[in-house]
């Protein structure tokens, strides 16, 4: 086994430190999360990785309808015509626009782009739906697939197909529309640090880099463990761009008609990406707690033994009369290391193994999946033992993330320890704010501009890492997904 002797019976996984690239793929293809599509660029989304894609819905979902967002549903079909009234935004993703040119056997009169994003949509409709300021705000969101024809693609990271949720909403003023988009953006980052168990830097976007058609973009940014950033939520605020173009307006309380402002967010199954890169290890997944679709998994240790079945029947029905999501693993066809490591690589949080002895003293025996620590649990109230366990499994993976984070972030003072700096994580730079010393960046280092922290007091320096000249901003760079 040699210098995989850490790895205990995984020796299909390729070691992160060899190769973080094909670790990656290992964990999400033995995991059982996806397969390749027949099509190109896609990916089939199995039952695990799908329920955690359920997991992330039900989250997400419950804080947007208590924000005060309702869900819709639009075409995946957008008529060329619409597509082309935002000059910026259409000419952001013609790249990547996928077309239909044909129904049946007849060739289209007009071509319809499968959505990348729903903006024109949404503007079409508000269109027609808005007349007075009594109307507004309107604040949709829908859960649907989008379609960009990405050159290079990798499952849950950047695929031609992928879910997501898209937010557009429509407000009177500017300064509600701006609310609109810090809340969700503050919704997002409570999100990845409380669910997901990623700390993320939140910060506006520079204009490079903001979403085509937008006034402003605020993003979060998570760092995998191979130092990169993952961009894993995005806000953005539309002031009337859109409304000009589509000419969204109501009849303001002054009897003037108005031009809405609009914002749009959104946040994909990259997550899933982000969450295998965060936290996964040698052993394959390690998954968040109230992300787990199996919270729980209990092993019965010589099921052969009078009771000892029946004994782990009952405590998985316990487990799941306290909430928990919980798999009873009684096959004979495997061994008990076998099933050991099939449950690290799948993520399960918690482990419970329950043999002849255990029972004879009142207990269970655990393993906790994010420090592998095993120890025992008296059987009396083991539901909220375990749901005690499991949040702090949660707290555990969120430390684990942020120290490597915070290890990982440097600050630079000039090109050299900036381009140091990005190799292995990221780097916090003053800036100031042009155009050329960003592109100088990105040409020289391979590393872009992640996003301009909200406290701007924290500058590491008066001048420009780049070019000497005052530094306007403090500005994260790394390279990214």
């Amino acid at each position: 086994m040699g210098k995989n002797k850490e790895q205990g019976f995984v020796q299909h996984i390729t070691p992160r430190n060899e190769d973080f690239s094909q670790w990656y793929t290992d964990v999400i293809l033995q995991a059982d999360l996806v397969d390749y599509a027949p099509v190109r660029g896609c990916m089939v989304i199995k039952p695990y990785g799908y329920g955690i894609w359920e997991l992330i819905q039900q989250e997400m979902d419950a804080r947007f309808k208590a924000t005060g967002h309702k869900n819709v549903y639009f075409p995946m079909l957008i008529p060329e015509s619409l597509l082309l009234k935002e000059a910026e935004h259409v000419e952001g993703f013609a790249p990547e626009v996928a077309w239909v040119t044909q129904g049946g056997t007849e060739k289209l009169q007009e071509r319809l782009a499968i959505r990348p994003t729903s903006e024109t949509l949404f503007c079409s409709m508000y269109s027609k739906w808005v007349q007075s300021w009594r109307d507004l705000p309107m604040k949709y969101n829908q859960w649907c697939s989008v379609m960009r024809w990405e050159k290079s693609t990798r499952p849950f990271l950047r695929t031609s197909e992928f879910l997501w949720q898209e937010g557009h909403t429509i407000h009177a003023t500017a300064e509600e529309a701006q609310e609109e988009t810090l809340q969700m953006l503050e919704v997002y980052r409570e999100f990845a640090e409380n669910v997901l168990c990623i700390p993320v830097f939140v910060g506006r976007k520079s204009d490079k880099e903001k979403f085509a058609g937008a006034r402003a973009t605020y993003s979060m940014e998570a760092m995998m463990q191979d130092g990169k950033a993952l961009q894993a939520g995005t806000s953005h605020n539309f002031g009337t761009n859109f409304a000009e173009a589509y000419n969204i307006q109501y009849l303001a309380k002054d009897g003037q008609l108005t031009f809405v402002h609009e914002t749009s967010w959104g946040t994909s199954t990259r997550m899933i990406g982000a969450i295998i890169m965060t936290h996964g290890d040698e052993r394959g997944l390690r998954l968040p707690p109230k992300l787990a679709p199996i919270q729980v998994v209990v092993l019965p240790i010589a099921a052969h033994k009078p009771g000892v079945l029946e004994k782990a029947q009952e405590l998985a029905q316990a487990l799941r009369d306290a909430g928990l999501r919980v798999e009873l693993d009684d096959r004979d066809t495997v061994s008990a290391g076998w099933k050991f490591n099939e449950w690290e690589l799948k993520g399960v949080p918690v482990r419970l193994e329950l043999g002849p002895r255990d029972i004879e003293n009142g207990q269970v025996t655990f393993v906790r999946r994010d420090t592998l620590e095993k120890g025992q649990l008296p059987m009396e109230g083991i539901g909220q033992q375990v749901k005690d366990m499991l949040e702090e499994v949660g707290r555990t993976l969120y430390s684990q993330a942020k120290a490597f984070r915070d290890q990982h972030t440097y600050v630079a003072h000039d090109m050299q320890e900036l381009t140091q700096g990005v190799q292995t994580g990221f780097v916090k730079a003053a800036w100031c704010g042009e155009r050329a010393c960003e592109d100088h960046i990105k040409e020289t280092t391979n590393a872009t501009s992640r996003n301009m922290p909200f406290d701007q007091s924290d500058c590491p320096s008066p001048v420009c890492v780049c070019c000497g000249k005052p530094a306007k901003y403090t500005m994260y760079f790394a390279k990214a997904y």
